[in-house]
């Protein structure tokens, strides 16, 4: 009796197995135009592994969403051969709004497509009911589009101090702010009409890190934010990690060995307490130094000279590399980014940071690489990291 022939069977499988391929490799490519381009297409095939075949598509793809471009006419090598046409990000186009709550005032931001801040604001809090902050925001944003004008933003990127839940774009508890519950995605989307992603700063900042500064390459980064809020967060290959309702890299409460700060839990010696930029000011008030509440201040008065100011920071990176050294034993990172005044100003202040980590354990330990512009970055990258990560779900065809 003659075989017939099993018709393949139907399955879904192997077509979302396609969509994650088509999603992977784009970003792939995307990723790969940001820190090689402008780049030609056949280098692109050699750094991925793609087939020159699989590039090019990609590449008309990334193209046709404005995501890319061709960077110059095309070139022969010796006059002869097909012309080789290098593509670039096209950073023209295109723009991400970033949203940073601190306790005293918001950042609010637009950056293009490599993390450069084009426009920025800060507005100070007149008070901290979490309805007010966002509209303020959602106006701030909406002056700054205006002063940019034939640039479309693709979304908007919200990075917030405390525990941040990025999956429900939920500030889950700002003890400093007096937030608890409170969806900020929501909120903000309503206000501006656009995709809003949330996450906290510090996990904002080593993904900024990861994609335009220091960090690129590194197979693991850990990154300590020592500012009023005092908090970690860790990566790993491509992934940040969050834990359950992304409540990772919470370190306020940390205790500190012969630390005397009382803190509002009801201890003495938490490391928020100690490191904060509140106890900075109020020691240097204490001291004669400033008068401000500002950190600034303090950074101003020992580029100055005043040997006080200078001593009050220098203690504060080694209070904050001892704090770091803590972290280490724990993650042994390839890399370590320290995001404080004193560490991003002075390099004695660096230098008391890496004596007191113990920098031999890491690759590296290193300061901020966006001093001037760390707050803008961390609202602009929790966006960003959304359009490297899946370009094709958050491309303009898409909002």
């Amino acid at each position: 009796m003659p075989r017939t022939a099993v018709p393949a069977l139907l399955s879904p499988v192997p077509r979302a197995a396609d969509s994650d391929r088509l999603r992977t490799s784009s970003s792939v490519v995307l990723r790969s135009v940001l820190e090689h381009g402008p780049v030609a297409r056949s280098t692109i095939a050699r750094l991925t592994g793609l087939s020159p075949a699989s590039v090019t598509e990609h590449c008309a793809r990334l193209r046709g969403l404005g995501l890319l471009r061709e960077s110059a006419a095309p070139r022969r090598s010796n006059g002869v051969g097909r012309p080789h046409v290098p593509v670039d990000l096209d950073d023209t186009r295109f723009l991400v709004a970033g949203v940073h709550v601190a306790v005293p005032y918001t950042t609010v931001a637009l950056l293009d497509l490599r993390g450069r801040v084009v426009a920025r604001r800060e507005l100070e809090h007149e008070r901290t009911d979490p309805v007010r902050v966002l509209a303020r925001a959602a106006e701030g944003l909406a002056r700054l589009s205006a002063e940019v004008p034939g640039r479309r933003p693709l979304g908007a990127g919200v990075a917030v101090g405390g525990w941040v839940d990025r999956e429900t774009g939920t500030v889950v508890e700002h003890e400093l702010l007096g937030w608890r519950d409170v969806p900020v995605r929501d909120l903000l989307g309503a206000r501006t009409g656009l995709p809003v992603h949330v996450d906290g700063h510090a996990r904002a900042l080593v993904n900024g890190e990861r994609l335009f500064g220091r960090a690129r390459g590194s197979r693991s980064v850990l990154h300590l934010f020592v500012g009023n809020v005092v908090d970690a967060a860790f990566a790993t290959g491509e992934e940040v990690h969050h834990g359950p309702r992304s409540a990772a890299g919470t370190i306020a409460h940390l205790p500190v060995p012969g630390g005397t700060e009382a803190c509002a839990c009801g201890r003495t010696g938490c490391l928020q307490a100690e490191l904060s930029e509140r106890t900075l000011c109020r020691r240097a008030r204490a001291a004669g130094v400033s008068d401000s509440a500002d950190p600034m201040d303090v950074v101003a008065a020992a580029a100055g000279g005043d040997a006080v100011a200078r001593r009050l920071l220098v203690d504060r990176a080694r209070a904050t590399g001892r704090a770091a050294g803590l972290l280490l034993d724990v993650l042994n990172p390839e890399t370590v980014v320290v995001t404080e005044v004193g560490v991003s100003h002075f390099e004695d202040c660096l230098d008391a940071l890496r004596e007191a980590a113990g920098h031999s354990r890491a690759a590296a330990v290193l300061p901020t690489s966006f001093p001037d512009s760390v707050l803008a970055l961390a609202g602009g990258s929790v966006m960003l990291d959304v359009l490297f990560k899946d370009p094709l779900a958050a491309s303009p065809e898409t909002i």
